[in-house]
């Protein structure tokens, strides 16, 4: 399907160089290799976090409190 989108300069450039090492006269099949990823990527978020809500709730507060001063204090270190 033919659609138009805007880029910026520098992304056009960067896709008809990465086109022209493939010995590519466009460059539609990397924007549709990056589509597919992002997409793909998009699919593992969201999985990512149904997963993380499933165990929403499962530490006691005494938990929940104790991991977030340990985070604190290893945050604190790093700087």
């Amino acid at each position: 399907m033919r659609t138009t989108i805007e880029v910026r300069d520098r992304h056009r450039a960067a896709l008809l160089e990465i086109a022209g090492q493939r010995g590519l006269k466009g460059f539609s099949a990397v924007v549709g290799e990056a589509i597919d990823a992002y997409l793909e990527g998009q699919v593992h978020l969201a999985a990512a976090r149904k997963a993380a809500l499933t165990v929403r709730g499962s530490l006691s507060a005494a938990e929940a409190d104790r991991l977030s001063r340990i985070t604190a204090a290893i945050r604190e270190s790093w700087r």
